[in-house]
């Protein structure tokens, strides 16, 4: 996979890029938007083709029903004032002829293209009038890789194709958590345990250790026979084969909270009908401890507990355990970044933070993504 710096910088001089980012961003009540983490992390790239004189067309799908980009554009513009951006909202018709009119080292952010139905089918037509638009691509937005999109697969197959930098970063530091040095030690939480099941056999196989958190933890429970209450567990449980495996961890505690709202720490099978798990305990924090101390390797994805409720000190108890190891630490997925981000614990001692969700833990168990193959 070839990165925009193989290009020889003069080379990028009057050149039209186009440049498939992370725009698809959360938004506060009041229609900004609210976290520009991933804005950040790609923004290097743009930086770097500005810099250079490249005219740049910005593409990336932002919310699930055609959203309009405009509040993404704002707070694009808000983190480059010295850069020129074009926002217009008008027709992909007319993109081709805007992004024409760009100059060296401006900037035209287009549209949604989720607002067109041959970006999802990734139409023909539609790819070859947004390929119009530039004579290079650069991919860089892992969590949209795993889709067969057109301003993402479907443009770069027809012009000579780039890995931005902040795709070159993921992809080389979850290559690595694949192949993890020893001692090694993963953590995975979320729910749906019959969609993560096959990428926990993987891990069980590539790491030391894996610890199960969050809403997959209720299902270990409920396999293993335990009350789970009003806990929220998937349509399957785990079989043997994993639930007995070597290097499977369960919490050995949990945080429960009552339909009254009170909330106390208890076994795993003392979990009563009322009682909602909602966290680990702190006996878990305490049982993984020397294996993180110990780990010349950790995998994390997947905050603890139910964090968006206000759960997050096993979190942000683990977050502190991370800080202090001198492992090669790889940390993804949207909830486990915002919730080590309301944790307060600094992520600068974290090691390597992806920006992939749904898209990172398919590269983990595929090793390949639609949108790193075209680039290859």
């Amino acid at each position: 996979m070839k990165c925009i710096d193989e290009i020889p910088a003069s080379e990028l001089k009057g050149k039209r890029v186009f440049l498939r980012t992370i725009l698809n961003l959360p938004l506060n009540a009041d229609g900004s938007v609210g976290d520009v983490f991933r804005l950040k992390r790609g923004f290097p790239t743009i930086d770097y083709l500005v810099k250079n004189g490249a005219r740049v067309v910005i593409a990336g799908y932002f919310g699930r029903t055609g959203e309009s980009m405009r509040p993404v554009a704002e707070a694009l513009q808000g983190l480059a004032p010295h850069v020129k951006m074009y926002f217009f909202g008008t027709p992909f018709s007319e993109a081709p002829q805007q992004a024409g009119a760009l100059k060296d080292g401006e900037c035209l952010i287009l549209e949604n293209p989720r607002r067109d139905p041959g970006e999802e089918s990734n139409d023909p037509e539609f790819v070859k009038l947004l390929a119009r638009t530039a004579e290079i691509f650069v991919g860089d937005s892992l969590p949209d890789a795993h889709r067969t999109y057109a301003s993402s697969v479907g443009v770069a197959k027809l012009l000579p194709s780039y890995a931005g930098f902040l795709m070159r970063d993921e992809v080389k530091n979850l290559l690595g958590a694949r192949s993890p040095a020893r001692p090694s030690f993963a953590i995975l939480g979320g729910a749906k345990f019959e969609t993560k099941a096959p990428l926990i056999r993987t891990l069980l196989a590539a790491y030391n250790h894996l610890f199960i958190v969050g809403a997959l933890a209720n299902d270990v429970f409920k396999a293993r026979g335990y009350p789970v209450g009003r806990s929220l567990i998937s349509k399957e449980q785990p079989d043997k084969d994993v639930l007995e495996h070597p290097h499977f961890l369960a919490p050995v505690d949990v945080t429960v909270e009552r339909s009254d709202g009170q909330v106390r720490v208890k076994k795993p099978q003392e979990v009563e009908a009322d009682d909602k798990i909602v966290d680990i305990g702190p006996e878990s924090v305490a049982m993984v401890a020397p294996l993180i101390a110990q780990a010349k390797s950790v995998l994390w994805s997947g905050p603890t507990g139910m964090y968006e409720k206000g759960y997050i000190h096993y979190t942000r108890a683990i977050a502190e355990l991370l800080e202090k190891s001198d492992a090669r630490k790889v940390i993804g997925g949207g909830d486990t970044i915002a919730a080590i981000e309301a944790s307060g614990v600094k992520q600068d001692k974290l090691g390597f933070l992806s920006t992939g969700g749904g898209a990172m833990l398919e590269y983990l168990l595929k090793g390949t993504l639609p949108g790193i193959e075209v680039l290859n």
